[in-house]
């Protein structure tokens, strides 16, 4: 029996070929929740670092929507700018520029009143302490 080196590029080839690339969540044939490249999450789930890569890619789609649709938000201090970030990963941008009265003040440097209106809202009562958090990196800076 001879012993080959393992061809790792093209078993990858072969299961992109057998697999097919998804980028979003489906249910295999087996009903396990699959992504990527034959990723069984039910079962298998994602490493830490793993975990980390797709963290920072969101956070760099985070601030680059942030940048397209409010662009005097890197004038805030940093941690408002944090606050800002956290809510718009939280909500996802679309949903974050519903709060217009929120953003109104923010760039208005109304730090109380800003703090004031994301906590009266449906989100800070999902989020709870999440919010409470927020709000003060928002009146302190």
């Amino acid at each position: 029996m001879m012993n080959g080196t393992f061809d790792e590029t093209a078993l990858a080839a072969d299961l992109r070929r057998d697999e097919a690339v998804r980028l979003l969540p489906y249910r295999c044939t087996a009903g396990k929740l699959t992504i990527g490249i034959g990723r069984n999450l039910d079962d298998v789930g994602i490493s830490a670092e793993e975990a980390a890569v797709l963290l920072g890619n969101d956070i760099r789609r985070v601030l680059a929507g942030l940048d397209r649709q409010l662009p005097w938000w890197r004038g805030l201090s940093a941690g408002r700018q944090r606050a800002l970030a956290n809510m718009a990963f939280n909500l996802g941008l679309p949903r974050l520029l519903g709060f217009r009265q929120m953003l109104a003040a923010l760039q208005a440097g109304q730090w109380e009143e800003a703090a004031r209106q994301a906590l009266d809202s449906k989100w800070a009562g999902q989020v709870g302490e999440r919010a409470d958090r927020i709000a003060r990196l928002i009146r302190e800076g």
